[in-house]
């Protein structure tokens, strides 16, 4: 184990990204599925933002300024989006739940 900060040591050694990479594409797939199932605009600008920071640090294409700025962006929408979820109605976020419904009597006739 290394003494330094998790957030530090990413930074310093952008391969290490690889090993916590997963959070970052549910994240994507998370904005990814909002920007469909609820037109939210900050959605629509994180569903590619994570990506490009994310590659372009671990590529090392990006310059420092340019990643502050696009972790600025994120951080900023992130909390919208994540106000957002706080305050929405839980049954439209669940979803339609009548196709478990229908596998669970297909299934319950099958036997």
């Amino acid at each position: 184990m290394t003494p330094m900060p998790v957030a530090e040591y990413i930074y310093e050694h952008p391969l290490s990204l690889l090993l916590i990479g997963f959070t970052f594409a549910a994240l994507t797939g998370i904005y990814f599925k909002e920007a469909f199932c609820f037109n939210r605009i900050e959605t629509k600008f994180l569903t590619p933002l994570v990506p490009l920071l994310l590659l372009g640090h671990l590529v090392g294409i990006l310059p420092v300024s340019a990643e502050k700025l696009l972790l600025s962006i994120w951080s900023i929408l992130f909390l919208v989006f994540a106000l957002r979820k706080v305050i929405q109605p839980i049954p439209p976020d669940i979803g339609d739940k009548s196709v478990f419904e229908y596998l669970k009597h297909s299934k319950a006739g099958q036997s």
